[in-house]
């Protein structure tokens, strides 16, 4: 006859499933599906701490940085885009690509290549909102080529800047 075992955090479930990690028995509902096997709930949490060694000044540093380096940028998207006109939406995305490698680099040195998933979307953040405020300036004095331009160099870099900080290869 076989023994009865039952899950770790709700005793009166039966299972035979076990964490592979800490080797405790888990039901279904405690059961996290991994790629290479189930794990309890514990470990999960244990392992996603492992990775996240952002500290609390990281969230200013990454933000601040990628607010004034948008902020620059975006600048520089405007008088540009105030020069040249329709063919500005090119160079606005050729310009925007490189500011998105520049903002990312100089945002992870600065951080020590510490990571977290919020402060990854804490620094997309503070791109998109660096280029907001010359948006509306140019929008508010009747430049919306220029205007449209920071929007589109926004839209560019922004998830740059995620894929870059967070590693994300493409």
């Amino acid at each position: 006859m076989t023994e009865l075992t039952y899950c770790y955090a709700h005793p009166t479930r039966e299972t035979t499933l076990r964490c592979k990690n800490c080797d405790r028995y888990i039901c279904t509902s405690c059961a996290v599906r991994t790629p290479t096997g189930y794990m309890c709930k514990d470990c999960v949490n244990q392992r996603r701490k492992s990775f996240d060694t952002a500290v609390w000044y990281d969230y200013l540093i990454g933000f601040g940085i990628t607010f004034i380096s948008s902020l620059i940028a975006s600048t520089l998207v405007s008088l540009v885009a105030s020069f040249i006109g329709f063919f500005i939406f090119f160079l606005a995305i050729g310009i925007a690509s490189g500011a998105g490698v520049l903002i990312s680099n100089l945002t992870l040195r600065a951080l020590n290549k510490r990571r977290s998933r919020s402060l990854f979307y804490a620094c997309a953040t503070g791109v998109a909102l660096g280029a907001i405020p010359i948006a509306i300036f140019l929008f508010f004095f009747g430049n919306w080529f220029a205007a449209l331009a920071v929007v589109l160099y926004a839209v560019v870099v922004t998830p740059m800047v995620y894929s870059r900080i967070s590693g994300i290869q493409l």
